[in-house]
């Protein structure tokens, strides 16, 4: 019976095994739209503030949610609804933060210094779920803390006169980004995605719009060359990004998704500087390739074999 057993458990594995390979590939996909999402930040800035871009790409996104996950909201309960709300303050306030930022400097410096996130997620863990943090962490932290240095000082020494007010900024918008990203994996594991979701786009969207009624900010410069990037904001860069993201968590592991995620910042630079035009100097590059190491000194496990990945599913 066992021998029978066999070819059963395989194709049982195989199907686990390969749910983890797209969950990576569609991981990889979230990270070109994220990157390329700066870009399109930084041209809708030419036509509309930070606020209204963010009501416009969520209100997007929120619609978009309803139609494609709108049967799922039929069984759902209180507690769901719940969680997505709780991610989506942590969403609106990083993305406020984010795109505030990028009046005050480049898409692809943004973009590396938004990827922090990665390496305050593991600090997230020891103070919320009283994980052990390993020493690899601070190895990690410092390496991505130098990186940053390289990235926010300009050639003429490391005094504060090169810390600008963006990279201040865009540091606190990876702390919520950090916070997005550890509460969904906490809660995407036992609740349906496409409830979480729903209730984050919309909440987001609802946060938004209080905004933007708060500051008066309700005269849209409405035209083709304006709408075209909300419209890869709200139903690209959002709606199918962040619903991709929750569904590839199901799969991946947080320390794989984190490494995966942070290539984001590699794609932004690369989109900066073909769409925008942006100069990467020596310094950026110094310190993009410093903070990547970092994220990957934190995040790397060491490699496990199919077999062992089929037993951990």
């Amino acid at each position: 019976m066992r021998f029978l057993d066999k070819p059963h458990y395989c194709c049982r594995g195989d199907r686990a095994y390969m749910k983890k390979v797209m969950g990576r590939l569609g991981l990889l996909v979230v990270a070109i739209v994220w990157g390329s999402g700066f870009v399109a930040s930084a041209m809708a800035l030419d036509y509309f503030t930070p606020y209204q871009i963010l009501s416009l790409r969520f209100t997007l996104a929120f619609i978009g949610s309803l139609v494609i996950y709108g049967r799922n909201l039929r069984t759902v309960e209180f507690n769901e609804i719940t969680k997505g709300i709780v991610i989506s303050v942590f969403l609106f306030l990083a993305f406020i933060f984010q795109t505030i930022v990028l009046q005050y400097t480049t898409a692809s410096k943004n973009a590396f210094l938004t990827a922090v996130n990665i390496v305050i997620v593991p600090f997230l863990s020891w103070i919320i779920l009283k994980y052990k943090t390993p020493k690899k962490v601070y190895v990690g932290a410092l390496i991505t803390l130098v990186g940053i240095g390289f990235l926010s000082f300009d050639g003429s020494g490391l005094g504060l006169n090169g810390l600008n007010r963006g990279d201040i900024l865009t540091l606190i918008c990876a702390v919520f980004f950090a916070l997005q990203i550890f509460y969904t994996d906490f809660y995407v594991k036992d609740t349906e995605p496409g409830v979480i979701m729903v209730a984050q786009m919309g909440m987001a969207s609802l946060l938004s719009w209080i905004t933007i009624l708060f500051n008066s900010q309700t005269n849209f410069n409405i035209s083709i060359e304006s709408i075209l990037p909300i419209l890869y904001l709200g139903l690209v860069s959002t709606l199918v990004a962040y619903g991709l993201q929750t569904w590839a968590q199901k799969f991946v592991e947080s320390a794989q998704s984190a490494v995966i995620l942070a290539t984001e910042a590699f794609f932004g630079m690369a989109a900066s500087a073909i769409i925008l035009d942006e100069y990467i100097t020596k310094n950026m590059l110094i310190g993009a390739l410093l903070i990547f190491i970092g994220i990957i000194t934190v995040e790397v496990k060491p490699r496990k074999t199919k077999q062992s990945e089929v037993l951990d599913s």
